[in-house]
């Protein structure tokens, strides 16, 4: 069974994105499709990004245990807010910490937005940023407008069977990705 790491990307108090990433958790345990574990960037408190991990003396255990979750995973979800058209600088510290740990790992990427949009201004510069690094971001998106209305606290969907359904294509789409890249040398 493959593993899956989730990374909730705010750190904000009265943030709505960390309904999605654990109505994402539930979704994939409840369907019994991988094994899941939820990183939310909240409970770490990062310091703002210094240099990479590799080249720190000292780095945190949190650092290290951070980067471990992410080598072993054999694909990450990230769950992200759109700040003002782009993503939050929490996302962005520990996507520049790592950088091996990156390298051909299948990231699927959901965006979320109190507006109509769903955070979809947000998913170039993400991506971008991923493919620099070398991570393998899957095509398949899973943008969500008005996150403060499509989950409660807990995540669970106000529409739970259209919900359901586009996760099962977006998640389908991240273990073909993950299949495909367990195929190669």
């Amino acid at each position: 069974m493959p593993h899956i790491v989730i990374i909730s990307s705010s750190i904000r108090k009265g943030r709505n994105s960390h309904r999605t990433a654990l109505y994402f958790k539930n979704f994939i345990e409840n369907k019994a499709l991988a094994s899941v574990e939820l990183l939310d960037l909240k409970a770490y408190n990062f310091p703002l990004f210094e240099e990479r991990l590799r080249f720190f003396d000292q780095p945190t255990a949190l650092m290290l245990e951070f980067a471990e979750k992410i080598k072993n995973a054999d694909g990450v979800l990230i769950v992200t807010p759109e700040y003002n058209g782009g993503y939050p600088s929490s996302l962005k510290n520990v996507i520049d910490l790592l950088y091996d740990e990156w390298k051909r790992k299948p990231v699927a990427i959901s965006t979320n937005s109190g507006g109509p949009f769903g955070g979809t201004q947000v998913i170039t510069s993400l991506q971008f940023s991923l493919w620099k690094i070398g991570a393998w971001t899957v095509p398949a998106m899973f943008p969500v407008p008005k996150v403060q209305d499509a989950f409660d606290e807990e995540g669970i969907p106000s529409d739970q069977a259209g919900t359901d359904k586009r996760a099962k294509a977006f998640i389908d789409e991240l273990l073909w990705c993950i299949n495909a890249k367990s195929k190669m040398p």
